[in-house]
């Protein structure tokens, strides 16, 4: 990566109050930056934490350590430059398409017309193809055409950052498809940056500029960061046709499968893993490129030294055998 940190996760922690006393630690010390216009996806099981990372970067939840900068501004709490795509659509019945969306633009641009509210309201509902059906409530949306909406809600403010918790999950799969295509378009066409959670191993290999793999909680951790070798111009009906994309589909399930399990021990059995340093590895290209996400980060808020330059041992080399998972 570049020196560009747009986004720069530094030593955040989240511990909760466990029954009977004590605290149960989710997890601890992440490091993970982005550049402007990633598209990052995040993958783990369940209870490792990777919501709570989504709800600190918007704001609504706080780390008990740590710190996280968005375009060198440190985050306080919600703000309307960071939008969230729930896996509900979290609309509101009352209102129309255009009054949701609306809603959204007016709140961002307080001083705004009527007219230009929903100038700016129609390009984004046009954006996601829902051009006619402006005045329907909710009730008379499809599924798909509800997370259109709330897609089209989090871009009319034009965020800095776009995050998003499994949207798709509860959709059916031709559906959640074309909403995969629509989200993947207007990406590229307008710079968007993303962070996302998906249990969907295809999801993230056809959306993803970057894969982080996440540990089993508790006191999980980043392993792992995969920089996808697919082209950036991806088409869905060649996409599993690449040469690469059962090397890539078949590490990430092996790390699902095998090595997030005993990651832990293999950390306190002193491999020397540096959770500052997060190693990057590109699975099946010809010569496996494996570098730390950056270079010796220095920490953007006080209270923290500057790390070790000594290079991480990384987790892993290549991928395993080509091959359906």
């Amino acid at each position: 990566m570049s020196g560009d940190k747009f986004i720069s996760i530094e030593g955040i922690t989240r511990r909760f109050p466990a029954p009977g006393g004590g605290t149960t630690t989710v997890f601890e010390d992440l490091w993970l930056s982005m550049q402007r216009g990633d598209f990052t996806c995040i993958i783990g099981h369940s209870g490792c934490g990777k919501t709570t990372v989504l709800n600190i970067l918007a704001g609504l939840d706080a780390p008990s350590e740590g710190t996280v900068i968005v375009d060198n501004q440190a985050i306080e709490g919600p703000s309307l430059d960071r939008a969230v795509i729930f896996q509900s659509h979290a609309l509101l019945p009352w209102r129309s398409v255009m009054g949701n969306v609306a809603y959204a633009v007016a709140s961002k641009w307080r001083s705004w017309g009527r007219a230009e509210v929903e100038r700016q309201s129609q390009k984004f509902i046009d954006l996601v193809g829902l051009t006619g059906a402006e005045h329907k409530r909710p009730a008379e949306l499809s599924g798909g055409m509800k997370q259109r909406v709330g897609i089209a809600r989090a871009l009319s403010i034009e965020p800095k950052i776009m995050l998003m918790d499994e949207p798709f999950s509860a959709l059916d799969a031709l559906t959640r498809g074309t909403l995969q295509d629509e989200v993947r378009r207007i990406c590229l066409e307008t710079g968007q940056t993303v962070f996302m959670i998906t249990h969907d191993v295809d999801e993230a290999i056809y959306l993803a500029d970057r894969v982080v793999l996440m540990t089993n909680g508790p006191d999980a951790v980043f392993a792992e960061i995969v920089a996808n070798p697919l082209p950036k111009e991806r088409k869905r009906a060649d996409v599993h046709k690449h040469p690469l994309y059962y090397g890539v589909r078949n590490h990430i399930i092996d790390f699902l499968v095998s090595r997030s399990k005993g990651f832990a021990e293999k950390i306190e059995g002193g491999a020397g893993f540096d959770r500052r340093r997060v190693p990057v590895t590109r699975p099946g290209a010809p010569e496996p490129v494996i570098a730390a996400d950056t270079p010796t980060p220095t920490p953007s808020w006080p209270g923290l030294s500057r790390p070790s330059t000594s290079s991480p041992d990384e987790p892993t080399r290549g991928c395993p055998a080509q091959g359906r998972a």
